[in-house]
């Protein structure tokens, strides 16, 4: 496994995407930015979203979508506060809100997002982050390139947080508080996957191996949880300190680092961008749009 540090200084990375030419897409949450890292140019800022732009994900179009978490983080707030909401992000940094409630349901605090074979985008809405409260319930939903929507899925007390989908159009999530994966097949059947093994990994963004099994970034474990499809750990790759998100390019998996706590009240720029070639390639996200 080579493991290569691709950018540091960054402002809690999260939610990258590959971009067609070699670069990185990926937003600064508690920077109210989406960055691009270049291999010849490094780190730019592309466009400032306001907020807390909460993931990323390369549409059909070329343009970026956004998870928009509002700008409240423990006990941090943006300087403007955006209402919960799906953004774009042209590539030129035009910054436009798409959605802001759901089939007649305000989002609260979307999180991550990842297109499906159906066309439609789907996304978590955790809500508030409190492990020990636990205060919202939490809320998937899948938005249809004409605008329309509908809500999936709907889990009590367990922070649905980073989300797949997989060709046969299952979407899986991570549910952060009870420390696990779920899986809604395309008949609406859900599945709970077994429980991490390490009691401090909180599991955030997730990737697609080739072989259909499980990537996870975890939080404050350090790593990336290797699972099989059917949610049993693998093995785990030493890299990054508290990884929130990852996504693969051919055998490249990039990997978003915070690199200190989000929830601290002093925030640090000390977040990081890796880079990980393994041994065979994971699926690429699929692409989408929305009109």
């Amino acid at each position: 496994m080579k493991v290569e540090r691709l950018a540091d200084g960054l402002v809690f990375p999260e939610g990258p995407a590959v971009l067609d030419d070699g670069s990185v897409a990926f937003v600064e949450t508690n920077g109210s930015r989406v960055s691009i890292w270049h291999p010849d140019t490094g780190v730019r800022v592309l466009a400032t979203t306001g907020g807390g732009p909460n993931a990323c994900c390369l549409g059909s179009d070329g343009n970026l979508y956004v998870a928009q978490n509002r700008g409240i983080i423990g006990t941090w707030r943006a300087d403007d506060v955006q209402p919960g909401c799906i953004q774009r992000v042209s590539p030129e940094g035009a910054v436009e809100i798409l959605v802001t409630e759901i089939d007649g349901i305000e989002l609260r605090q979307p999180n991550d997002l990842a297109f499906g074979p159906d066309g439609r985008l789907y996304f978590t809405d955790p809500g508030y982050f409190d492990l020990e409260n636990k205060p919202d319930a939490g809320r998937i939903f899948a938005l249809a390139p004409d605008g329309s929507g509908d809500l999936i899925a709907e889990r009590e007390a367990t922070y649905p947080n980073g989300i797949v989908v997989e060709p046969d159009g299952s979407v899986v999530w991570s549910e952060s508080y009870p420390r696990r994966l779920v899986r809604r097949h395309p008949d609406g059947r859900i599945d709970e996957l077994p429980q991490l093994p390490r009691e401090d990994a909180v599991p955030d963004g997730l990737a697609i191996g080739g072989d259909g099994s499980l990537y996870v970034a975890t939080l404050f474990a350090g790593g990336i949880d290797v699972l099989t499809a059917d949610g049993r750990h693998q093995r785990t790759l030493d890299v990054g300190a508290i990884n929130s998100n990852c996504t693969f390019a051919g055998r490249w998996l990039y990997i978003t680092d915070f690199g200190s706590n989000p929830m601290a009240e002093q925030i640090e720029a000390n977040g990081v961008l890796w880079r990980v070639e393994l041994e065979t390639a994971g699926l690429e996200p699929l692409r989408g749009r929305l009109v």
